[in-house]
């Protein structure tokens, strides 16, 4: 990381030097920089003296959007890679700032309890990102995340998630028109929030894609952040493909059908809910075409439903892909995965797939998989104590003899193939394995591990729930 350092040193020299300068003679914020708002209503913070720059690692292999996304190198299942995120020293507390104006002071407690609701996202910054001593220049960088974040923060554990954008910036430095990282223009960087096995994001992940359903691949990454003396080891985190990007491009054979991603009341399909701000769009945003969503929440509420099945079915299936929606609640029930449709009204995608002009689903977010959960906790596999009326996209197709056959089917399907019990085992060892020195090499302040010991106690209870899970279905199926 020689390199990356010198890098560092000499951009800082310069940045802080002007930024000196430039506060006494126009005292725009506390940071130094200049703030300017996004078409997101995001705060982008730009220092006004470093756009004078060569970007010299530039390739069209690991820089460029003229190659294919290179999902070997970057979602490799059987290394932990390293990457590292360099920030000016007045970048960096910018995204403190804005962290307490938002959340409240660091390390001020108050857990999950008491969340504060808000429309905006943290602010991106650019950044320097590296890998394999490769640069990476201007990179979009901010915090991400909801409750995962919030509770975070107010705990004082720096661990935070991380998303990326690579070209985010692109038009305050020309330079950079089109950056990719390798193929990818967006990454997530999941800290594993909830999770000291540090192994759910990862492992659900690779449930419903191994189950045929679109998903997101993603990967085990270290990550050490140099926001002004130097790199700190933030800890272990999972690199998540984002939907919006590749997951469209490579697992649809078109990008430009609508691609929602859901939150709030809107977000549960309960009759007399539909509100477009909720619907929120992810493409062809300035389009204000939302009939698909609209016809799929008129439909499912259609009198057809208990005065002629046959017709309603036929219906819904001409505009929502409920065979694909069975076999995820399948899986998800399976697993058990609580902090979705079923129990929270977000963390899930729907895209319209010009293919089959069907709006398909894709779950999302799977850090509290893989245990029977918090606000209520998972869902039953007869979905008991479920309002069919405030859940209908799961109420109203189980009570369907036709679609309950289906799910039935789908649940036998989990358990002896993407979820079965000895491949599932095998899995965690292999992955526990591979982690397990960078997960309990955590430090203070960038962990949500008490003692190593935490980690293989995690592991453990893993293996234990898969077996469980499996006699689970059999009882269920019997």
């Amino acid at each position: 990381m020689k390199k990356l350092h010198t890098i560092n040193r000499n951009l800082k020299a310069s940045i802080f030097l002007f930024c000196a300068v430039f506060v006494l003679a126009c005292n725009n914020d506390d940071s130094g920089d200049i703030v300017v708002a996004d078409e997101e209503d995001e705060v982008e913070v730009l220092d006004v003296d470093d756009t004078d720059f060569d970007p010299t690692d530039w390739t069209t292999e690991t820089h460029t959007k003229d190659v294919d996304p290179n999902f070997d190198e970057v979602f490799d299942d059987t290394a932990v890679k390293r990457l590292d995120i360099v920030i000016t020293e007045a970048r960096w507390q910018s995204m403190l700032n804005d962290m307490t104006e938002t959340y409240g002071a660091f390390g001020s407690g108050g857990g999950q309890g008491g969340l504060t609701e808000t429309d905006d996202n943290p602010i991106f910054v650019p950044a320097e990102v590296f890998y394999n001593d490769i640069e990476w220049y201007r990179v979009g960088v901010r915090f991400k995340g909801n409750s995962s974040l919030q509770s975070s923060w107010r705990n004082g554990i720096l661990k935070l998630s991380f998303k990326l954008d690579f070209d985010e910036f692109e038009d305050e430095y020309p330079q950079i028109d089109n950056q990719r990282f390798y193929g990818f223009k967006k990454l997530s960087l999941k800290n594993n929030y909830d999770d000291k096995s540090m192994l759910r994001e990862k492992v659900a992940g690779d449930v419903f894609r191994n189950a045929g359903l679109v998903g997101s691949h993603t990967a085990f990454y270290t990550l050490y952040v140099d926001y002004g003396d130097g790199p700190v080891y933030f800890g272990l985190y999972t690199l998540v493909e984002e939907v919006d990007d590749t997951v469209l491009d490579t697992q649809f054979s078109d990008d430009d059908g609508n691609l929602y991603k859901p939150d709030g009341d809107a977000a549960s399909f309960a009759e007399n809910t539909y509100d477009e701000d909720e619907y929120v769009k992810k493409t062809n945003e300035d389009e204000a075409d939302f009939s698909d969503v609209e016809s799929l929440l008129s439909i499912l509420h259609s009198d057809t439903r208990t005065t002629d099945a046959a017709t309603w079915r036929t219906n819904l299936e001409s505009v929502f892909d409920t065979y694909t929606f069975l076999k995820y609640l399948a899986v998800n029930t399976v697993i058990q995965n609580w902090d979705t449709y079923g129990r929270m009204t977000h963390n899930y995608f729907l895209y319209n797939n010009p293919d089959t002009h069907k709006l398909t689903w894709i779950p999302w977010d799977n850090n509290e998989a893989l245990q029977e959960g918090k606000m209520g906790g998972a869902l039953p596999l007869d979905f008991s104590g479920l309002s069919a009326s405030q859940w209908p996209l799961i109420g109203f197709l189980y009570e369907d003899s036709v679609y309950k056959e289906h799910y039935d089917n789908y649940l036998q399907e989990v358990i002896d193939g993407s979820f079965n019990t000895s491949t599932i085992q095998s899995i965690y060892a292999t992955y526990s394995t591979l982690i397990e020195p960078y997960a309990t090499s955590e430090i203070d302040g960038y962990t949500f591990l008490n003692s190593s010991s935490d980690f293989q106690i995690a592991v453990n209870q893993l293996n234990s729930h898969v077996e469980d899970r499996t006699i689970a279905v059999h009882n269920y199926l019997d």
